[in-house]
């Protein structure tokens, strides 16, 4: 296990699968966050979460107990409405309905666009093929981010990035990622904080999306073992984390303890 650097400035944690998983926190993750919050560090939430609108999931961390401020969550839902706005695109929303809450004010009106997150009510054929022929006649297809899958109190379950896969693949056409593990996306979350990547780590439990992109942006990783953390995910990423560790309440003093 390498060390987190002693200079830090700032750290950026994932939501889901790291603090919680849907309505039931991770042992100890409240106290956990409360000690890293007495550091000299600025702290960042980034989350990949499509399901719900940022305002839905700030409730559902308030409740479950989380000192999280609105403003400290970045949002891949918030990157995907940047990029449409900047883009001037209508788009065709594959999301669940308290999700497009985030898209308010953008107009839908003869899409130009197809946007995808997390949206089980929508991942059936007739939907998808709706988008399939949007995408097929130019318009560019939007993935939110393409997870693979994610943990819910019942197990695994599919992401997104399945259902973009097959868009792709029928359309002949590469989606734009927006989320994590986009270096794009790391950046922008540090910048809102006036921090610089090599300043910074992520925590998370995605040894794809989470450590690997966050180093790859050049940012040290930790991979903690809840969520949807299998086992021997830490040596399926090269290079390999910069600490591997049972949970946030683990993370959190290993940064602690590097940086005394």
């Amino acid at each position: 296990m390498m060390a987190v650097r002693a200079v830090l400035r700032a750290v950026l944690i994932d939501l889901s699968g790291t603090l919680h998983i849907e309505d039931t926190i991770v042992p100890g993750a409240v106290a956990a966050l409360a000690r890293l919050r007495s550091a000299p560090v600025k702290i960042k939430f980034v989350t990949n979460t499509t399901k719900e609108s940022v305002s839905t999931l700030h409730q559902r961390l308030q409740k479950l107990g989380f000192d999280i401020g609105v403003g400290e969550i970045f949002s891949s839902l918030t990157a995907a409405r940047n990029v449409v706005i900047e883009g001037a695109l209508r788009p065709m929303l594959l999301l669940q309905e308290d999700a497009m809450r985030d898209f308010e004010g953008i107009s839908i009106d003869s899409p130009n666009s197809v946007v995808v997150g997390l949206s089980p009510d929508n991942f059936n054929y007739a939907t998808l093929n709706s988008a399939f022929r949007l995408v097929l006649d130019g318009a560019k297809l939007i993935a939110i981010h393409k997870a693979r899958y994610f943990k819910r109190l019942d197990g695994l379950a599919l992401g997104p990035g399945p259902f973009v896969e097959a868009l792709e693949y029928a359309s002949g056409t590469k989606a734009s990622v927006v989320g994590k593990p986009e270096k794009t996306f790391f950046l922008e979350a540090l910048r809102s904080l006036g921090c610089s990547p090599q300043d910074a780590v992520m925590i998370g439990d995605d040894a794809r999306d989470d450590v690997h992109g966050a180093m790859a942006a050049g940012l040290q990783g930790i991979l903690v073992k809840t969520g949807k953390y299998r086992h021997g995910d830490e040596d399926r990423i090269q290079p390999g984390a910069t600490a591997v560790c049972r949970d946030f309440p683990e993370a959190v003093e290993h940064i602690l303890s590097k940086m005394l």
